[in-house]
Formats: C-alpha cells, sequence, structure tokens
C-alpha cells in the first residue's frame, strides 16, 4: 500500500467518491463510463452502457465478495480509494485497452466502502463487433485495475481483519507480454 501518499494528507481526496461518475470522451461512436461509488453497483446500467447496435459482442466481468478466504470466514470487505489518482488510472486503462483491441465502448466502475458478501466490489463491461476484442479487453482492464489503481481492499473475518494486496501483482506493474 505504499503510495508515496500520507492518508492523513490526503485529506477528503481520499474514500470520497461520494457517487462520483466520469463520462471520458474517447473520440468515437460511444463515450466510456468510469465510476467510483459508494453504493451497490448498478450492473444493467453499465451493460447499457456500453450496448451498441453495431455491437456483435458485450463482455463483462464482476469482481464479488465471497463469504470465506481460505479457512476463514470473511465478514465483508472495506475499500479505500485515492480517488483523483484512481479516476486518472482508470482512464488510462480503458485508453491502453482501446489502443489493443476494436472497442465500441467500455465502462468500469469500483465500490469504495463496505462491500457486503454476495455484492460486487467491481464491474467491467466492453462491446466490440467480435468477442474475441470485448472478452480480452475484459481481463486486460481487470488485471490493471488490480494491479495499478489506487484502491485498497480490507477483509474483515470473524476473528479479526487484514490489508489485502493483490499477491498476483506483489511488487511489479501488470504487464500482459502476450497482449
Amino acid at each position: 500500500m505504499a503510495t508515496g501518499l500520507d492518508c492523513a494528507d490526503a485529506g477528503s481526496n481520499l474514500v470520497e467518491a461520494s457517487n462520483r461518475r466520469e463520462v471520458v470522451s474517447n473520440g468515437g461512436e460511444q463515450d466510456d463510463l468510469v465510476e467510483i461509488s459508494h453504493q451497490p453497483l448498478d450492473l444493467i446500467k453499465y451493460i447499457n452502457a456500453v450496448k451498441n447496435p453495431g455491437a456483435g459482442a458485450v463482455a463483462t466481468f464482476a469482481g464479488t465478495t465471497r463469504d470465506s478466504f481460505g479457512n476463514r470466514q470473511v465478514l465483508e470487505l472495506q475499500y479505500e480509494a485515492f480517488v483523483p489518482m484512481a479516476y486518472r488510472q482508470l482512464r488510462a486503462i480503458c485508453k491502453d485497452a482501446r489502443k489493443l483491441w476494436s472497442l465500441i465502448s467500455v465502462a468500469v466502475a469500483h465500490r469504495v466502502g463496505v462491500v457486503p458478501i454476495g455484492e460486487e466490489s467491481v464491474f467491467v463491461a466492453a462491446s466490440s463487433v467480435h468477442r474475441k476484442d470485448a472478452l480480452e479487453a475484459c481481463h486486460y482492464i481487470i488485471d490493471e485495475i488490480k494491479a495499478s489503481v489506487p484502491i485498497w481492499k480490507k477483509e474483515v473475518y470473524v476473528d479479526g481483519e487484514v490489508w489485502k494486496e493483490n499477491a498476483e501483482f506483489a511488487g511489479e506493474k501488470c504487464c500482459h507480454s502476450n497482449w
């Protein structure tokens, strides 16, 4: 969780997403939707945001709070974010995905605050003419979110809590050499 920022100095920028929504103009047919919210994610809204008459595919990924990790019972997840930097990074990830695949539209949403068992923490939707582009872009986008966006997760268990690092990206920037 080393960010180079002291959380006390970050002030209201830390976690204060207040259901902020950004529509990112990409110069194409449709704009991308990027949200950070304290509220439950409206998956249908994000799917509808990427639908387009020219899209033959809409691919999605939903990261959902599960009830256990290893042998420990999870009560909830708690997320904190440095919101301005998180938005900047989410927009950059969408832009990079557009450079790698032929996409019509992208929607990315992440929860902050408490996320109960069974609710989504993160959602990605991408549309394209053909399924391969949308599916590969979703995979890339979620991996990049987990590797580089300043959003931190605490798992709260019945017997304690721990801030979690994404083990698959510990200490390195996500890099897909085959993209």
